[in-house]
């Protein structure tokens, strides 16, 4: 049953007018407290308020600061380049070279690629060398971040006499695996109610509850810590008003969350798009009820009603165990959950990597 139509149903009984006209089976189970309500129990009304949004930018701006228009990244003579590669996806060109020096003649090129902790790179079938020294890791994983270090090996001749000489040049590249974080949302939503006391506020939390509760639950998505208070509202031009101050969040990992991932290696992409399918919904279904508000009741408020303005919503960020975020360390890719480093450890979905001397490896999850 669409929500909207449900809502409406709901309006129908609390407001005593007894069935809606087509009354959906299994609707008692919403609609009645665990005790019967009386004949005329108060109304109330969910209308529409004007979104207010707290969003995060999304991920997707240059990670890589030396990346030119072809996707290759160049090194830099004296300063290790940053990149960022996701979980599971091959990392960009490598080249062997500064933009300056690929610009120019070289003769005799070589190039000598070092992985981290100097481990030659060849014989592994995830790295590919080219023979101009461009170097790709395929389907990276965390324990492949770390230092790589290539060495350009060329000639300069000179004209007059034809003397060679052997040029060398290192260049640094820091590698990180990172993956999304994951999503959820924060919302708050405000309803005035004609007094603090009584159980007509319990059942308009309840009913609130496991409505936006169907409404998203086929996308493994379900409302998490939600609660409420009463307060009293100072309002211009008016006394004080009691007002219920409602919050829950909006999480994607809903009993049966992994069956939506289809195997999918980056399982947080298909959470990420269920999330804010949940959170659109959320939207329209408040969208809808001020369709009905102003079509289909008349234009005096019931006691019960949303608040405008009140609705509310920020995103919540989390990163995967071994994974944090370090704005100041990884500016490139300040939303993004990098690999903890050497030193560090994530044991849960907490955002930061937390210090832990003992640990020489990428993506550590405990410290022992």
């Amino acid at each position: 049953m669409r929500a909207w139509v449900l809502l409406s149903a709901v309006l129908w009984y609390f407001t005593g007018g007894g069935d809606p006209p087509a009354r959906s089976p299994g609707l008692s189970h919403l609609l009645r407290p665990a005790s019967s309500a009386p004949p005329h129990s108060e109304p109330w009304l969910l209308v529409y308020v004007k979104s207010q949004w707290f969003l995060s930018s999304a991920v997707g701006w240059n990670r890589n600061s030396e990346r030119t228009e072809k996707g290759f990244i160049y090194g830099k003579p004296g300063h290790p380049v940053k990149v960022y590669v996701k979980l599971h996806h091959n990392s960009p060109v490598l080249v062997c070279m500064d933009l300056k020096r690929a610009e120019k003649e070289t003769v005799d090129p070589t190039y000598l690629w070092v992985g981290p902790n100097e481990k030659p790179l060849t014989g592994n079938n995830r790295i590919n060398i080219t023979k101009t020294g461009k170097l790709m890791v395929k389907d990276f994983l965390e324990p492949l971040s770390g230092l790589y270090t290539c060495t350009l090996s060329y000639k300069t001749i000179k004209a007059e006499t034809q003397e060679e000489k052997v040029v060398k040049q290192r260049y640094d590249f820091m590698i990180f695996a990172y993956r999304e974080p994951d999503y959820s949302y924060q919302m708050a939503v405000r309803f005035t109610t004609k007094s603090c006391v009584g159980k007509y506020n319990d059942m308009l939390f309840r009913v609130l509850k496991k409505i936006l509760d169907n409404l998203i639950s086929d996308l493994s998505c379900h409302i998490i810590e939600p609660s409420y208070k009463c307060h009293f509202v100072k309002v211009p031009k008016h006394g004080l008003l009691p007002e219920l101050f409602i919050a829950f969040e909006v999480n994607p990992f809903a009993p049966g969350w992994k069956g939506k991932c289809n195997e999918s290696v980056d399982c947080e992409d298909t959470t990420n798009h269920n999330i804010l399918q949940a959170r659109n919904r959320i939207e329209e279904f408040f969208r809808s009820q001020a369709y009905i508000f102003n079509h289909d009741f008349n234009k005096t408020l019931p006691a019960m009603h949303f608040v405008d303005h009140s609705f509310q919503i920020v995103r919540i960020d989390s990163c995967r165990p071994g994974f944090g975020k370090n704005e100041g360390l990884h500016s490139n890719c300040a939303t993004c959950c990098v690999v903890c480093g050497p030193g560090t450890f994530s044991p849960d979905v907490d955002v930061t990597c937390q210090t832990c001397v003992s640990i020489q490896i990428y993506g550590a999850k405990s410290c022992p």
